[in-house]
């Protein structure tokens, strides 16, 4: 079955996905690409977060014995590493210098710090297309010369980071800052059938199984952002169809952009 949407200024036939779960929180902006995204395409979007985050006390953080101090450059992958990274400093009055180096993931995970720092290009760097692989070539322009400080989860699954430090003989440590817990997500699951469900994090494949151990996918289009989540959805006998960061598609809005229309010219 076909509809027509308007969407103000050009009018799109669906398909037959209607209905999408987004498996982070929802967007504080209205302006947000995902529901532009919504209203070209006629779909729905659900939004639940399928883990949460729980920050280390400063108390438990001083066990792994990390002079945060000693550390010239730190990495981030999420703005999440950064919120914890400047309360655990806030908590243990530690004063980060100036002359910090910071390397991230993303842009947006970059221009995030602006909450906490001035902001110069000079000692924030980002990757150019959101992989881990376009930051280390950022990285690997800095190494000689820097200590790096990962700040990531306690149950942190980004081997390809800490395999690719090593391999390059980087001086750095990990802080473990916060961990990651599987979320309550029976209710959002119980609301119907999902035609697409979009992972960000393997610990996001891994709460569906937490909270569902006979999950099947039965048709459902599984989406990934990241070389880790794919793996992890594969590892858990999910066919993966929809894959981010790509070429031309940086973002899983552009990933989903493309298979949506994809799927319209099937029609």
């Amino acid at each position: 079955m076909l509809a027509m949407v308007n969407n103000g200024s050009t009018t799109v036939k669906t398909g037959l996905v209607k209905k999408i779960l987004i498996t982070q929180p929802r967007p504080d902006n209205d302006r947000s690409p995902y529901f532009e995204l919504a209203r070209k395409y006629g779909i729905e979007l659900i939004f639940h977060p399928f883990i949460k985050l729980e920050g280390i006390p400063a108390r438990d953080f001083r066990r792994q014995k990390i002079e945060i101090s000693q550390f010239s450059a730190v990495i981030f992958t999420s703005r999440n590493a950064i919120d914890h990274f400047f309360r655990i400093c806030e908590e243990m009055k530690i004063t980060i210098s100036q002359d910090t180096k910071y390397f991230c993931i993303t842009e947006a995970v970059a221009l995030y710090l602006q909450k906490f720092i001035l902001y110069r290009k000079r000692k924030v760097f980002y990757g150019a297309d959101g992989s881990n692989k376009s930051m280390f070539d950022v990285i690997n322009k800095h190494k000689e010369n820097e200590k790096f400080l990962y700040v990531c989860s306690e149950n942190q699954q980004d081997n390809e980071i800490v395999n690719w430090l090593k391999t390059n003989k980087c001086e750095f440590a990990l802080a473990f800052m916060y961990r990651t817990i599987s979320n309550d997500i029976q209710a959002v699951m119980n609301e119907g059938e999902f035609d697409v469900i979009c992972f960000f994090t393997p610990s996001g494949v891994k709460s569906l199984f937490d909270n569902l151990p006979t999950y099947q996918q039965n048709g459902t289009r599984i989406g990934a952002f990241g070389g880790n989540t794919s793996k992890a959805v594969e590892d858990a006998g999910l066919t993966l169809e929809i894959k981010a960061p790509a070429p031309q598609a940086p973002s899983m809005v552009a990933a989903l952009e493309q298979f949506l229309s994809l799927e319209l010219k099937k029609k």
